[in-house]
């Protein structure tokens, strides 16, 4: 099992930046790829940004390609994912995951693991 935290969701303008983080404890950290979703009212859950185990590969929607940065930091047992040039569009609860299973890194059914979740909320 992994246990999954997640923090720094809060209230921002549109232009600014918000620095999420998700603190693993349980299993080894560095085993398991990492990504963020997220979910906004009456939508579905959306992916957001992936990162393999050592950090090496990452990937993100295209929908903030440049905008946001994923990263993690093994020794902390942490994930990251800076964001930056927030939109209003970027509102959602995002959750982070790890992935245990063989499966598309896009797709939430194959992560094992998630967080509870931090608002962002994004506004005009």
């Amino acid at each position: 099992q992994v246990q999954l935290v997640e923090s720094g969701g809060g209230l921002v303008q549109a232009g600014g930046s918000l620095r999420l983080s998700c603190a693993a404890s349980g299993r080894t950290f560095s085993n398991y790829p990492m990504g963020w979703f997220r979910q906004a009212p009456g939508k579905d859950s959306e992916f957001v940004a992936h990162i393999s185990w050592n950090g090496g590969i990452t990937y993100y929607a295209d929908s903030v390609k440049g905008r946001f940065s994923i990263s993690r930091d093994n020794a902390k047992n942490t994930v990251y994912l800076q964001m930056n040039t927030l939109k209003p569009e970027d509102t959602a609860v995002y959750y982070c995951a790890a992935k245990a299973r063989v499966g598309s890194d896009y797709e939430a059914r194959s992560y094992d693991y998630w967080g509870q979740g931090t608002q962002v909320t994004v506004s005009s």
